[in-house]
């Protein structure tokens, strides 16, 4: 079957969205994000939008599942795969080439594994027997429900565990039905960077992103009614913000703490990627910004 949809992956500070707008402005194609946090609105700089990187010479790459969601809302893996199909159907329509980019290997293996998401509605009656449970309990329900556990956020706010443990006792339900995929032929592409060049990009970013107001951000959305527990539920650059806004840690620390956190997370995220092939998803691996590499290889697959 022909190729019919490309997917650019990497760790954060790899340069894959760059690449990937520049693939979609020239083989008439558009982004389809799989990033866990810049769905949610208002949350730009601590999610690292970059939205400048969707103009490629002059022109305006269109996007999908990037701000579509408020911050106070769930948005969860079963979500973005049927949102994903939605625009994945949308855009053959429409003749153009669907580019997936991101880093949240959760959502790109959803896709590319082809999860069976079955949809998990609110269940009341488990939520009154779970809601006078302490956290450790609903944690030791969830790690019996599913030894396994990728997404370890859930883990640290008390209505993402009882939501998690929800979905989880949807999927082990019997006679459970899932949303029809379409066929989805991909070529995934891998954006890797020598260790130490993607630490300094790492380093400079996280600076870039502190002038730029990150911390600003976080204490809008605290104002906006964003609980502390809540944010810090968000990923390290709202976690680290969170506790320094709340005197836990001086500035100074946060930003070392968090600078090691988010090499510790692309780290994380590589070995999330070998996981991946080890599942048998193929990946040809990109060295750095070779786009002119990553620009052949992309033609001989959909010309």
């Amino acid at each position: 079957m022909e190729k019919n949809l490309i997917v650019i992956l990497g760790p954060t500070a790899s340069g894959k969205t760059r690449l990937a707008t520049r693939l979609a402005f020239e083989f008439n194609g558009e982004i389809i994000s799989a990033d866990s946090r810049q769905v949610y609105r208002y949350m730009n700089i601590g999610t690292g939008k970059d939205l400048s990187d969707y103009i490629v010479k002059g022109r305006k790459i269109p996007y999908h599942l990037i701000d579509v969601v408020d911050p106070g809302n769930e948005y969860n893996v079963f979500k973005f795969q049927k949102m994903f199909y939605e625009i994945f159907n949308d855009l053959h329509v429409r003749n153009k080439l669907p580019v997936l980019v991101g880093g949240t290997g959760l959502y790109l293996e959803s896709v590319l594994c082809e999860y069976d998401m079955p949809a998990a509605p609110i269940n009341e009656e488990v939520r009154n027997d779970f809601c006078g449970k302490t956290k450790d309990e609903l944690q030791k329900i969830l790690f019996a429900l599913k030894p396994q556990l990728h997404n370890r956020t859930d883990l640290d706010d008390t209505e993402r565990l009882i939501r998690a443990i929800e979905i989880e006792m949807a999927r082990s339900a019997k006679n459970i039905s899932t949303p029809q995929k379409p066929e989805v032929e991909a070529a995934v592409f891998g954006i890797r960077c020598e260790r130490e060049l993607l630490r300094q990009r790492i380093t400079k970013r996280l600076e870039e992103r502190l002038g730029q107001g990150m911390v600003e951000e976080v204490v809008n959305l605290h104002s906006a009614g964003l609980r502390w527990q809540q944010l810090e539920s968000f990923g390290l650059e709202y976690r680290f913000i969170a506790n320094y806004l709340q005197k836990k840690i001086t500035f100074e620390e946060m930003k070392k703490k968090l600078n090691t956190a988010i090499h510790q997370f692309a780290k994380r995220q590589e070995t999330w990627f070998r996981r991946m092939e080890r599942k048998g998803v193929v990946i040809h691996w990109i060295n750095g910004d070779d786009y002119s590499s990553l620009k052949e290889k992309v033609s001989k697959i959909i010309q």
